[in-house]
């Protein structure tokens, strides 16, 4: 592309701090939810008649499924696709008991993730255009 091209193009808007840190929880629980599948396949966890590796399979299926949901969360879709794979990661825990616990943990950065840092991205927008009322940029606003 010519440089022509690149200069016309609008800059991408900045992520929220909810897009940031969900991001975040989901590229770490991607990397727990893998290793959760080898402890599936390790254990021989499957019901009677399923094959070890579909632990292996499952957990890679899911692990990718966070990983596209966490560049996903530029739309608000994402986050709904979030909190289905928390609730499926927390069904896990039927499989492999110690789900449980990375569900309640990584369940709970996510809530946080999500809803904190809504509020906190609510808050910073109020701040900076109580700020920009105070000073405007503008020499004919002043």
């Amino acid at each position: 592309m010519s440089t022509e091209q690149n200069s016309a193009r609008a800059p991408r808007p900045r992520r929220t701090l909810a897009q940031t840190l969900g991001s975040i929880v989901l590229g770490f629980e991607a990397v727990i939810v893998f290793l959760g599948g080898l402890v599936a396949y390790g254990l021989d966890a499957l019901p009677d008649g399923m094959a070890p590796w579909w632990g292996v399979v499952g957990g890679s299926v899911l692990m990718v499924l966070l990983v596209f949901t966490a560049g996903m969360l530029r739309r608000r879709w994402g986050f709904t696709l979030g909190w289905v794979l928390q609730a499926i990661v927390a069904l896990c825990a039927f499989v492999v008991p110690a789900m449980l616990v990375v569900a309640l943990i990584f369940g709970g950065l996510w809530a946080y993730a999500t809803i904190g840092g809504s509020r906190i991205d609510a808050r910073n927008a109020a701040l900076m255009a109580a700020h920009s009322d105070d000073n405007p940029t503008d020499p004919a606003q002043a």
